[in-house]
């Protein structure tokens, strides 16, 4: 079973309707909704693909070589 993880969401309202919302621990994890539980799906899944795209990263740099020169 995966660990569980917390974030924190700042919300906003828009004041033309619905809701904005931003991961203070994720960067470019930002999404928006009608309704706060419609936000916090998006948010959901904003989260997920910012971290699938960190693992993607970092399974990329495990193959890099960096070398210094003395």
């Amino acid at each position: 079973m995966a660990a569980k993880r917390k974030f924190t969401i700042i919300i906003q309202e828009d004041p033309e309707g619905g809701y904005t919302g931003r991961c203070l621990e994720l960067r470019g994890a930002i999404s928006e909704g009608r309704t706060i539980e419609e936000l916090k799906q998006n948010m959901t899944e904003a989260i997920e693909l910012v971290l699938e795209s960190l693992e993607e990263d970092a399974r990329k740099y495990r193959k890099l070589v960096i070398e210094i020169p003395s």
